[in-house]
């Protein structure tokens, strides 16, 4: 007998964790790349924690993290499990003590005390959402404007593209590394 997960899954949820295990980040080193974006968005949007969450079948993985202690948590309660199935638009949640989604979350009522979230979508080549780039302030806070707005996405795109260099770079490890003699 199967339940039902308390977190929306996408339509195509086979072919996003197909797409995420393409991608192989999820059990890399840290990068210093990834390390730097979310630096930069925790202080463009003023907020105390900024993170690379990579979302698998049962838990999202921080590839990057700023002001959180945590290296994972569980799918279950993960805000960045609702913003992979908006796809192309950044999920905001202005208080999430008044979101019904998010009201009684662990993350919520205990440590962090995430009050405000939003997050951008990270979209693999294949159109797939494998994760998101987001902010979270313990405080709640208004909407973010359109500028705001795109100015998360252009920064998920970032993660994507440093993403998929790594691949390439990887893939082509042998020939851009010269023999040792």
């Amino acid at each position: 007998m199967s339940t039902c997960p308390s977190y929306p899954v996408p339509h195509d949820e086979e072919a996003r964790l197909a797409a995420l295990a393409t991608m192989a980040v999820i059990n890399t080193p840290p990068d210093r790349a990834f390390d730097i974006i979310v630096d930069l968005a925790a202080h463009l949007f003023e907020v105390p924690i900024a993170l690379v969450s990579l979302v698998g079948r049962d838990r999202q993985v921080f590839k990057a993290r700023v002001g959180l202690d945590v290296c994972e948590t569980g799918r279950d309660v993960s805000f960045c499990a609702h913003a992979i199935v908006r796809r192309d638009e950044v999920l905001v949640v202005p208080d999430a003590r008044r979101d019904p989604r998010f009201a009684s979350n662990r993350l919520v009522t205990g440590d962090p005390h995430i009050r405000f979230y939003a997050g951008a979508p990270l979209i693999g080549l294949a159109g797939q959402p494998i994760g998101t780039l987001c902010i979270i302030d313990r405080v709640p806070r208004p909407d973010l404007s359109e500028h705001q707005r795109a100015t998360l996405q252009k920064l998920a795109r970032m993660v994507i593209l440093r993403m998929m260099t790594r691949e390439v770079i990887e893939a082509n490890r042998d020939r851009l590394v010269p023999a040792t003699a």
